[in-house]
Formats: structure tokens, sequence, C-alpha cells
């Protein structure tokens, strides 16, 4: 599932952003691609350990917190730190799958399976040329360019690519997360069920016994499925 989720962050929010990754040093990204991805990455991003990385998270996690649709969609378990990437001119990732299995950082080597991918936008489209993030799935190849702010989330396991931006610079925050629910279909599927049962409570209210019963559906499906 593909599903692209508007105003994640606030305007203030990617203004923040914005102003401290400007006034921050960028690395090689390669340095956090595995062995077959480095050899298509070439841009530049903040070091995961850095105090840049560490304040511009809280504002990212915190977002996530507040998001209905992305907490609907991805059944966080846990979330890899955020990091924060820059593609200028002539840079590009091609394409690639990300690792299955990520060390989280500060754990003493604890590791989460990545799930679900996110990439969160902080540069307008009109602020650069290519740069789409394109993405691989059993429907076909969908491209995305998002309004800074916006986020979009998608399997972990497709085959994505960044196609080479030719104008101006695209910045972006992207990370991993570890869900309750690892198959992506059984998220698709909970997802759905989700939002039928919210547009059902406002058309019937929460006390109509087709609303109590999906409920009661969608949990015990829940049940069924999480791994906590």
């Amino acid at each position: 599932m593909l599903l692209q989720i508007p105003d994640i962050l606030t305007a203030d929010e990617v203004a923040q952003c914005r102003a401290v990754l400007e006034a921050s040093p960028w690395v090689d990204g390669r340095t956090t691609a595995g062995d077959q991805a480095a050899g298509a990455k070439h841009n530049l991003q903040i070091p995961e350990e850095s105090e840049t990385a560490r304040e511009l998270g809280v504002v990212i996690l915190r977002a996530l917190a507040r998001s209905p649709a992305f907490n609907s969609a991805v059944l966080p378990l846990r979330v890899l730190p955020p990091m924060f990437n820059r593609y200028d001119r002539a840079m590009t990732y091609g394409y690639h799958v990300d690792n299955s299995i990520r060390a989280i950082p500060g754990t003493g080597g604890m590791r989460m399976r990545a799930d679900v991918s996110t990439t969160i936008f902080l540069s307008d489209p009109e602020d650069y040329d290519g740069g789409e993030l394109i993405v691989e799935d059993t429907y076909g190849t969908k491209s995305v360019k998002l309004p800074a702010g916006h986020a979009v989330v998608y399997p972990s396991s497709s085959l994505h690519q960044v196609s080479p931006v030719t104008r101006g610079s695209r910045w972006a925050s992207f990370f991993f997360t570890q869900s309750m629910v690892r198959d992506d279909g059984l998220r698709a599927m909970l997802y759905d069920l989700d939002m039928a049962i919210i547009e059902l409570r406002q058309e019937l209210g929460d006390g109509h016994h087709a609303v109590l019963s999906l409920v009661n559906h969608y949990h015990n499906l829940l049940r069924r499925w999480a791994e906590v």
C-alpha cells in the first residue's frame, strides 16, 4: 500500500526544519546505505548521531504521534530515528530496496525489522525539477512529488528510486517503521476497514450496532495479526 498523507508537518515545523538544516553540515549519503545500494546512491545526509538529527527527529516523531492517518496505515511498533537527506543538481538514488533489518542507534545493538518506509518532503515541488520518488508495486510504477510537509508511506520491500534532480535542491526526512502487522496486505485491509468505520461513525453515530460490530471485528483482526 502506498499512501500520501497531507500536512503531516505544519508550515511552522517545515520552516523550523529548514532553518536548522540550512545551518548544519551535510555528509555523503552513502555512509548509511548497504553494499549494493551504495553504488546507486548519490546524495547528502545529516549525520545520524548529530544534534541536528536528534533535534529535528523529535519534531518528526511528535508529528507522527498526532497523525491518525499515519498510525492507522502503519500501525507502528518501533520507528527508527528520522534521518534527513538532500539531493542537489545531478544527485540521484537509483533503484534499490531498503534493508530489511536496521540497527537502532543508541541502543547497544538492538535491531528492528523495516516494514514501512516514509518520506516527508521538506521542499516544495516548484523548488526543484526531477527528484520524484518512484515506487514499483504490484499495480505498476508510481511517481510521487509532494508539497513540503506532506508525507508518503510505502512498503520497505518495494523497489524504488529517487530520480535525478536537474534543477534546485530536494530536501526531505525519511525513516523506517516496524509495524505491529508485518504483512503489507493485512495492514492495507485493516486500514480500509478503519476508514470505513470512521465514515460510518460519522453517518450513524458511535452507538449504532453496525458500527460497534465493525469496531469489534477490527480489534479482533488486529489481535489475531499483531506482533507486540
